[in-house]
């Protein structure tokens, strides 16, 4: 059975966040909060719970996932970030973007781009999502949480995704409204960037 878990946005209780990282580290799917709207999130090495993901989301094997990283020392332990890319990064996180580099070892080859061995990595800029990280100690493996019937305009309350999720995963956050739009994804991989979808983060630092 699905849990709903209510969160304070601005100051979430730890003990609830200790419960939602509890799930995590015992192989489960969570549907938490961003600075992007709402997604599913699960332990970066879980590949039953991977699995678990695609279905929910109609997704082919191909599908990029993410690493949702607390800052730019954890970033760099799972991608390889060069000085432009440090600098460019480093001035735009926290925030809505999702940069594409050259995934290190510690990556596990599932979560890579089976040809280009990449990754993408992400820093919220949410409270509830930080707090989450920063009881983990690690990365989480995400994704945006977009259904197949989903109308691209209709943006889903947490309790909507609770009903349309119930049983499919194991822990719904309510963090409030989030936004709805996702994050601009910047490809790192050629040396200097290249905005590859424009969404919530402003792309004009990168042209």
């Amino acid at each position: 059975m699905t849990q709903l878990i209510e969160i304070h946005k601005e100051n979430p209780q730890p003990r609830l966040i200790n419960q939602v990282v509890a799930i995590v580290r015992n192989g489960g799917l969570v549907v938490y909060p961003t600075d992007s709207g709402y997604a599913l999130g699960c332990h970066i090495g879980d590949k039953a719970v991977l699995d678990k993901i695609r279905r929910i989301r109609d997704l082919d094997k191909n599908h990029d996932f993410t690493l949702l990283c607390r800052d730019l020392t954890e970033l760099a332990v799972y991608a390889r970030v060069d000085n432009l890319a440090f600098r460019l990064i480093k001035n735009n996180t926290p925030g809505p973007y999702t940069f594409i580099l050259r995934a290190t070892a510690e990556v596990p080859n599932r979560l890579k781009h089976p040809k280009k061995k990449t990754i993408g990595i992400r820093v919220p800029d949410n409270v509830i999502a930080q707090s989450m990280l920063e009881a983990l100690g690690e990365p989480m493996m995400t994704t945006s949480l977009v259904l197949p019937q989903q109308d691209d305009d209709r943006v889903l309350e947490p309790y909507e995704i609770y009903e349309l999720l119930d049983g499919r995963v194991d822990a719904v956050i309510d963090g409030g409204y989030c936004g709805h739009q996702e994050t601009s994804v910047i490809d790192m991989t050629s040396g200097y960037p290249e905005v590859v979808r424009y969404g919530a983060g402003d792309p004009s630092l990168f042209e």
